[in-house]
């Protein structure tokens, strides 16, 4: 065989992977999202239709699973992410923002719930999550950069408010705890992401 059919046998083998190890992740996320918050091995592969000698090939522990769904989440919500033009007034930023956060924070959901059940017994969750909170951290600074200058002294406190209202943290308060649907838990976010970068607890929230 030339050079030609060995390179197409490897390309081949590896779409082949790839399609297995992608099927397997959606089939852990659709299981998440129907509830199930700890899959195990064998129904990940039931789903997925593959064998559990194929899902353990392709993923050596639950927590190369973990990783590569992590990835996974971050494709999707990178796929429904829009970037805010940081020159728009601040109102309107903040209701682009806010309506975008519950959006992200609506599709990281599910795995968030389950990842909170498994965190305290696997590293390569508590780095998705991380990964996460970084992500978001990075936006807040960047769309709200000009804001958080202008509070001076009290700027990290202003950045560390906001990162504990837009991640699941405060998201999960406001549908889970108190169960807001996602309307209202959206108000609730503008209320205090408003609150925070006007500089007044008493402002109303900023509406379109």
């Amino acid at each position: 065989m030339n050079d030609s059919g060995v390179r197409q046998r490897v390309d081949g083998r590896t779409l082949r992977a790839e399609r297995t190890r992608r099927a397997i992740t959606d089939a852990h996320f659709a299981l998440l999202e129907e509830g199930e918050l700890r899959p195990t091995a064998e129904r990940i592969a039931e789903r997925a239709g593959v064998s559990l000698r194929a899902l353990w090939t392709n993923f050596k522990d639950m927590e190369g699973l973990f990783a590569a769904a992590g990835e996974r989440l971050m494709e999707r919500m990178r796929a429904d992410y829009r970037p805010i033009p940081a020159d728009l007034p601040l109102p309107r930023r903040i209701d682009e923002y806010c309506e975008q956060r519950a959006r992200l924070l609506e599709l990281v959901a599910p795995a968030a719930r389950a990842a909170r059940i498994r965190e305290p017994f696997s590293a390569q969750l508590r780095k998705n999550r991380a990964g996460h909170f970084d992500f978001a951290r990075e936006e807040i600074q960047a769309l709200f950069a000009a804001e958080l200058a202008a509070a001076g002294p009290a700027r990290a406190e202003i950045l560390d408010a906001l990162t504990l209202a837009t991640t699941f943290a405060g998201w999960s308060m406001w549908r889970d705890e108190l169960h807001l649907d996602v309307p209202a838990a959206t108000a609730v976010l503008r209320r205090v992401v408003s609150s925070l970068l006007t500089g007044s607890s008493t402002a109303p929230a900023v509406s379109a």
